[in-house]
């Protein structure tokens, strides 16, 4: 029989896997593999894809094949599909490979091969490698084949993008035109669906309202499936409209009992985040819970389940469930353990908030969870082998002593910190808000050494930690040189919410590069950013806009000479009207201090500066260094004025008696800090600069010291409080 033939003898007649037929079908497969070209070999391995034999012992020889015939295979297309099917069995170095000769061979393929290119996609989530050059390959025949792209295949693409947080603001406004016209005509229940999950996060305000309308209508007709669906893309869309979450989840408890665990978390998680409340639905979701637990051995499945069961509103597990963590824990990796800290911690905090009292079981876990991923991490012998495990975690979600033992790994392999992955353990030690300056060192030094080999778009998040750990490398100057260098001629095309961020990372260090800045602060570069604004959720578009004014802040105050004008009065104005009262400590520290200056009427809290920065307290002092009290001699801030583009050092001196100073008195919480140290971070230092620029002595109270042994007392924080204010010692 010939090998084409038999291969599609055996395509038409596959069925189940235990099937005779396709067993033996698959043993004459075995024996032919070897000379199976190329193409015949793509198409056994779909084959087994399609019986889910992704492990088996046959796609591992198809593997094999792959591996020893790579050097000479030229046809890009049968390889695609080759590497989705093997990629879950091959290693990191073969992946790689697989990665070098993609690029080979991407301009081999016509610009007209959309499916070859989702299959690279494919390829890159499966390993979970978010690799820039290759992905900008395939975005670009996305781009020019956006008009014969149908809904299955943006929906498909979207789904891979966000996997793999590569954004694409080009072809996300392409598609969501291309998207907005296929409204009126989706008029089935999963045509709908598959429309509102993928166009609902970037719609805007009446796309929006249009698709939630006519889901409304179609919503008795869905399936489990799909309302979850809709459901996470309500999340996506932070969408609380109350009347269609009722609905979807009417259709979600009809079908509760049919979800996997992975589900059920996903299903708490939107809920939560929507602020859901029902109190029937949640205790079935939690019974539902409670039983998958009693019956799983599964250290993922668990530490899911335990981590969905937290999220509720009664977050208590019984013997079982603790029992259950425990016979697991041997067995888990860093994510699991990760999960299962951060839902005994949440459990903690509300037996503490509610009940008062912290069970010696909880500890006792705890410390179970500290020793089983101490264990892992000193087992780790190599780089490559830890950033499996790691590259799923968020470092936030670490407890003290695991991070600390996590940092401490780390270092010990900070000579395998290279190009390759640089990237992502910036990105990890971001998020963990420790200091570590060998880490943050090497990171530097790798970027300097090695840069023409690190991907432009990437220089964000290399940048991120030394901005928001307020650290400055040795070679700072080279540093930062190095990669607005590498980005210079980049600026026209990057990502506007990128760039913006990028500018405001810098500035928070100190560092200006006029080329940047001027790119960002131009009517054409704001008119894009606007348009990209509109199609991110309102919390993300609001966080976008807060650096953008927090850039123009920054440079009003430390760069006048650039004459970039302030145009954020009407935002900070909106943003102002939001803001909270006073803290436990703030209300204490506002009450001694009106003890110390001598009246009410000496100390204002809440203070609005120009340029809108808010200081916790605000005092005069005369040249004599006697308090003044508000209302007399013209020396409040009053109407906020238009800021010129000159700095603002003039209007502060103006307004003040002869010889007298204007304190600002702010208050630092635990977030202010790096994790392991009391280092003040990035934005606490940028505020301190910008106040003394604006003319104010600024006094930062820390609260690890504010509430030290040394300040146990009121007389000793009222001490405290003058001898900052007025420079008395207490002999």
């Amino acid at each position: 029989m010939e090998d084409s033939f038999f291969l599609s003898f055996l395509l038409r007649f596959a069925g189940e896997s235990h099937d005779p037929l396709v067993e033996a079908l698959v043993t004459e497969a075995w024996r032919r593999l070897e000379r199976f070209d190329i193409k015949l070999l793509s198409e056994f391995s779909s084959c087994l894809a399609d019986q889910h034999l992704y492990f088996s012992p046959l796609m591992g020889k198809i593997a094999d094949i792959v591996h020893r015939n790579l050097e000479t295979t030229q046809d890009l297309s049968s390889l695609s599909v080759l590497m989705v099917n093997i990629s879950s069995l091959i290693s990191r170095h073969f992946q790689q490979q697989l990665v070098n000769k993609t690029e080979l061979l991407f301009d081999t393929i016509a610009s007209s091969e959309v499916n070859v290119a989702i299959r690279i996609a494919r390829f890159l989530r499966n390993i979970k490698y978010c690799y820039q050059p290759l992905l900008e390959k395939c975005n670009n025949v996305f781009l020019s084949n956006v008009d014969q792209l149908d809904l299955d295949s943006i929906s498909k693409i979207f789904r891979l993008y966000k996997f793999l947080q590569f954004n694409s603001f080009e072809f996300i406004m392409m598609a969501k035109k291309k998207l907005t016209e296929m409204i009126p005509l989706c008029n089935h229940p999963a045509s709908f669906v598959k429309l509102f999950v993928t166009l609902g996060p970037i719609a805007g305000p009446e796309e929006k309202k249009q698709l939630k309308s006519t889901l409304l209508l179609m919503s008795e007709d869905l399936t489990g499936e799909q309302a979850l669906a809709v459901l996470r893309a309500m999340e996506d869309m932070e969408s609380r409209n109350s009347h269609l979450i009722k609905r979807v989840t009417s259709v979600l408890h009809k079908h509760l009992d049919s979800y996997k665990p992975l589900e059920l978390l996903k299903i708490t998680q939107a809920l939560t985040f929507l602020h859901f409340q029902r109190k029937e639905f949640s205790a079935k979701l939690r019974e539902l819970l409670l039983s998958y637990l009693k019956i799983s051995f599964i250290p993922t499945e668990v530490s899911i389940l335990v981590y969905a069961i937290s999220l509720l509103p009664s977050p208590h597990l019984d013997e079982v469930g603790i029992s259950r963590i425990e016979a697991v824990l041997p067995q888990c990796n860093l994510n699991n353990l990760s999960n299962f800290a951060t839902s005994v911690l949440r459990w903690i905090q509300y037996d503490h908030m509610y009940l008062d009292s912290i069970t010696g079981k909880q500890l006792k876990l705890l410390q179970k969870l500290d020793h089983y991923g101490r264990q892992r991490l000193q087992h780790s012998n190599s780089l490559d082998l830890l950033w499996e495990e790691l590259k799923s975690v968020r470092g936030n979600t670490f407890p003290e002593s695991l991070l600390e033992e996590t940092i401490a790994t780390l270092q010990h392999f900070v000579d395998e910190i290279n190009y390759i992955n640089v990237v992502e353990i910036a990105s990890f030690i971001s998020h963990t808000d420790y200091l570590s300056t060998l880490l943050l060192d090497r990171i530097a030094s790798v970027a300097v050494q090695q840069i023409e080999k690190i991907h432009p778009f990437t220089i964000l998040a290399i940048i991120l930690p030394f901005s928001t750990l307020n650290y400055d490398p040795p070679q700072r100057d080279e540093f930062f040189g190095t990669c607005v260098q590498h980005l210079n001629s980049y600026l026209g095309i990057l990502d506007p919410l990128m760039l913006v961020c990028l500018g405001f990372s810098l500035a928070t260090l100190q560092y200006f590069p006029e080329d940047l800045l001027k790119s960002i602060f131009n009517i054409e570069f704001l008119a894009r950013l606007d348009s990209q604004l509109e199609i991110l959720s309102s919390s993300l578009s609001a966080r976008v806009q807060f650096h953008l004014m927090e850039l123009n802040r920054s440079i009003c105050l430390e760069c006048p000479e650039f004459q970039i004008p302030w145009f954020h009065d009407r935002f900070c104005q909106q943003y102002n009207k939001g803001i909270g009262g006073m803290s436990g400590a703030q209300q204490q520290i506002y009450k001694m201090l009106t003890e110390v200056l001598g009246g009410i009427n000496r100390v204002k809290a809440s203070v609005l500066t120009p340029y809108y920065h808010t200081v916790d307290f605000e005092c005069i002092l005369d040249k004599r260094k006697k308090p003044l009290p508000y209302g007399s001699h013209n020396i409040a801030w009053g109407q906020l004025p238009e800021m010129p583009w000159e700095s603002n050092t003039e209007i502060v001196g103006s307004r003040l008696p002869p010889g007298a100073e204007r304190i600002a008195l702010e208050f630092l919480d635990s977030k202010s800090f790096c994790r392991n140290i009391p280092h003040m971070k990035g934005k606490s230092a940028m505020k301190k600069r910008h106040l003394e620029i604006l003319g104010y002595r600024v006094i930062q109270i820390s609260q690890f010291e504010w509430n030290s042994m040394a300040l146990s007392t009121k007389d000793a924080r009222m001490d405290y409080l003058r001898e900052h204010i007025f420079g008395e010692v207490k002999s």
